[in-house]
């Protein structure tokens, strides 16, 4: 996405999903490409530790 005002966030201190880089970056996660996936932004990085967390587990193992 080569345009981030026009991409969507998540503000973690909020708790909502804003089109364009409204809060500091510390608070953000994004971008993404639309409203829908930007609402999933807490499900998508759980999704991602636990796929990752597995994988270092795969690792050690």
């Amino acid at each position: 996405m080569s345009n981030d005002d026009d991409a969507w966030f998540y503000d973690i201190r909020t708790k909502s999903v804003a089109q364009g880089k409204e809060s500091g970056a510390l608070d953000r996660m994004g971008p993404y490409p639309d409203r829908q996936t930007a609402e999933r932004a807490l499900t998508i990085a759980a999704e991602r530790n636990k796929a990752a967390d597995k994988a270092d587990d795969d690792w050690k193992n």
